[in-house]
């Protein structure tokens, strides 16, 4: 949002994100004013089994993913989730994104969209070709978003890449990035020369001017992630830079 996102607890560090413009009416104006938080320490994540729900505390960071058993629903409610269908309107989300939206992504309070569908996403590659992310495919699947002008982007990409290149792999899960927040004013623009530097291989959508994918998904801080079950609903969300041996664990949870 216009603020940066720091989830503070009495014995472990703030995760660093780069906040975005707050809510879906924000102006250009206010996404050049978003403001980026400092580094996180580089302390590996772990997992505890806590009420039914899996629980990754990752330098500061807890996550809550879905495990088996649970009911799927959160203890406590970070906002009602939107009823519109996003697509069903005039403006380019009709082209984008269709579905019901998520509500904002909060890391201080349990997430209300676990166990919701994903928006069905029809966009474009960073080539141009046609490129679609639906929750009804039967696969589960990861979610990054990326901005070209956040520093924690810039570290994340990278950290990713060579680990794809090393031979580390998603497996039956599928990675897709989403580029969204382009701002010519701002570093590394434009976003597609950013990535291609870094050998950027994952699949990879283009968001709209007005960043309908990413308000459709409820983004709050770059970088960005949603975690998705084979049924098409979000498992868990985060935001922040994730360790490799993070992204091995939930990817190890979805597979299961």
């Amino acid at each position: 949002m216009s603020r940066s996102r720091r989830r503070r607890t009495p014995d472990r560090p703030a995760v660093a994100v780069a906040a975005p413009p707050s809510g879906q009416t924000a102006t250009r104006a206010a996404r050049r004013r978003a403001r980026e938080a400092p580094p996180r320490s580089n302390s590996s994540g772990r997992w505890l089994l806590v009420a039914g729900l899996f629980v990754i505390l990752a330098a500061g960071a807890a996550l809550l993913i879905r495990g088996f058993g649970s009911s799927g629903t959160a203890t406590a409610s970070a906002g009602p989730a939107s009823t519109a269908n996003v697509g069903g309107g005039a403006g380019p989300l009709t082209s984008l994104v269709r579905g019901t939206s998520l509500p904002t992504y909060d890391a201080a309070t349990a997430d209300a969209a676990v166990g919701q569908a994903i928006p069905t996403i029809t966009g474009t590659d960073r080539t141009g070709n046609a490129l679609a992310i639906r929750p009804g495919d039967g696969k589960a699947k990861i979610l990054l978003f990326l901005t070209h002008w956040c520093s924690h982007c810039q570290a994340e990409v990278p950290r990713v890449q060579g680990w794809l290149n090393g031979g580390g792999s998603t497996g039956e899960v599928d990675l897709y990035a989403i580029s969204t927040e382009a701002d010519a004013s701002r570093p590394n623009f434009p976003p597609e020369a950013w990535l291609d530097r870094e050998g950027w291989t994952v699949p990879t959508v283009v968001d709209d001017a007005n960043s309908s994918i990413a308000q459709a998904f409820g983004l709050s801080a770059f970088p960005y992630w949603v975690f998705v079950d084979a049924d098409g609903t979000v498992a868990g969300r985060a935001a922040g830079e994730l360790s490799i041996a993070d992204i091995e664990g939930i990817v190890g949870r979805l597979a299961e």
